[in-house]
């Protein structure tokens, strides 16, 4: 079973805040199911960007959520162009915003899945 959306923020918000971070849910989206997406502020202008890794790019569903970059050191009109055409196919999004001067958070990104065996034929 997958936890759902409104907890795996709920969680992600008070982690960062038990780090001594910040962050904000600055929408919210259906409870359930909704994607969420993670804009992190570098403080100096820039913010990194994180969506919801595509599910068909897994032979199996992973059994938590998995994030992948789309967008790093950009500006946040990048981030909000890509956001309104979020809101236009699917408007039951989750935003959180965390503020982070040297980038790092502890999200699970699709680089940190082990890669398939691409050996299968080997003899």
């Amino acid at each position: 079973m997958r936890v759902t959306s409104e907890f795996f923020v709920s969680a992600l918000v008070r982690r960062v805040f038990g780090e001594g971070g910040f962050a904000a849910v600055s929408r919210k989206g259906a409870p359930e199911a909704g994607a969420v997406f993670i804009c992190v502020d570098r403080l100096d202008g820039s913010f990194d960007f994180y969506g919801p890794a595509p599910q068909a790019m897994f032979s199996s569903l992973p059994q938590g959520r998995l994030f992948e970059s789309v967008f790093e050191r950009a500006d946040r009109e990048t981030i909000d162009a890509r956001l309104a055409s979020e809101a236009r196919m699917d408007p039951d999004y989750w935003l959180v915003d965390i503020e982070a001067r040297d980038g790092r958070i502890d999200l699970p990104l699709v680089q940190d899945e082990p890669k398939p065996d691409t050996d299968l034929f080997r003899f």
